[in-house]
Parts: C-alpha cells; structure tokens; sequence
C-alpha cells in the first residue's frame, strides 16, 4: 500500500532564494514554511530568510531531497548545474523565467523528472 507523505516528510531545496519579501522565491520560502515543509533555502550571502538558516552552496546539503525549485535564470544557473545533479532531488520545478535548455538536458540524462511550473500555485492549489 502507497503511504501518502506527508510536508513534514518533504525536504525543499529553494535555489535562488532571496532576503527581499517582494520575489517569488521569499514567497515560496515563506509559504512552503507555513504549510509544512522543511525548506532550504539557498542564497550565496544570505544567513536567515524567514527565521530558516540559509545554505550557500547546493554541496553543503545532505540527505535526501525531495524537490529542488529553482528561480535562477539560465545564465546563473549554469555553473549549478552538475551540483543539481549530484543533489539527485526527486524532482525539480523550473519557475516561469528559471527554463534552462542546459539544466533540462542534464536532468533528462540523470533520470531527474522536472516540470515547468509555478511553485506558489502548485502550493495555493494544492498540486505541490
């Protein structure tokens, strides 16, 4: 019998995570800590975003992933991308301007599944 998870059982990895209240990815933070989930958030010199310890680098996260969301850019994500692989997430989410034609090749040939979507209404319509 499948056992549904439960948030509390998800760790979120936040890629490209920012301090600034008015970005989607201190949005997505915020409301993935509001519905349960062990977020990480990760931010190159940030140390707290919404009271949660930030990660600076994807190599200093370990154990288990369930999701990795990302809401960097092509062009920020490439140096990114082989320690996004190496994390092996259960599944990434490519937020609207994070497509990266480079990331999806990488994850296609890792067996990583990903999807285009938005995490803030995944998360508001209960998808996520």
């Amino acid at each position: 019998m499948h056992r549904l998870r439960k948030p509390e059982d998800h760790t979120v990895v936040v890629l490209g995570a920012s301090p600034k209240p008015v970005r989607y990815s201190f949005q997505a933070v915020k409301l993935l800590k509001e519905k349960g989930y062990r977020v990480i958030p990760v931010h190159p010199k940030a140390h707290q975003i919404e009271h949660i310890p930030v990660v600076h680098r994807l190599t200093a996260i370990e154990g288990p992933v369930h999701t990795l969301t990302l809401y960097m850019g092509p062009d920020r994500v490439h140096d990114e991308i082989q320690a996004i692989v190496d994390l092996r997430p259960e599944r990434v989410i490519l937020n609207p301007g994070a497509e990266s034609h480079e990331l999806e090749t990488a994850l296609h040939l890792a067996g990583i599944p990903h999807e285009h979507a938005c995490t803030l209404v995944l998360l508001r319509t209960g998808q996520f």
